[in-house]
């Protein structure tokens, strides 16, 4: 499992959703890592495409209200990085429906998603625990 403990920023919430986040993740590197043929994988990549899509947003607008609540001072900063990320998930989505049988990019996004994941929730976040805790 890629969720560790480490990764709370205290807001019970916000580190319910990034749970979920990572146990879908986690659910879609398992697909997508497995030898069975890209035509076997396709529903359950649509389907976690569909949800990261979606939930995303809900999880990205539930931890910028906290910011706002707090008066997070590089709130700014962090939502322009949430905007980013929104868009990098939109236009995988779009060159994936373009060419749904491409492995090569699919596992591409696996890894560039998890690596974004994983950086944004143990560095960028943990400032947002930091201050709030201070």
């Amino acid at each position: 499992m890629l969720w560790k403990e480490k990764y709370k920023i205290g807001i019970e919430k916000v580190d319910q959703q990034h749970k979920e986040i990572f146990n879908r993740l986690n659910n879609f590197l398992n697909v997508v890592r497995n030898d069975e043929e890209m035509k076997s994988k396709l529903e359950e990549i649509e389907k976690t495409l569909d949800f990261m899509g979606q939930y995303v947003v809900v999880h990205f607008d539930s931890e910028e209200k906290v910011q706002q609540e707090y008066n997070y001072p590089h709130y700014e900063e962090h939502k322009e990085v949430h905007d980013r990320f929104k868009e990098e998930i939109i236009n995988f989505k779009q060159e994936f429906e373009a060419d749904k049988y491409n492995e090569d990019l699919v596992m591409e996004f696996s890894g560039r998603l998890l690596t974004w994941l994983i950086n944004h929730v143990a560095d960028e976040d943990q400032k947002i625990a930091d201050y709030i805790q201070k």
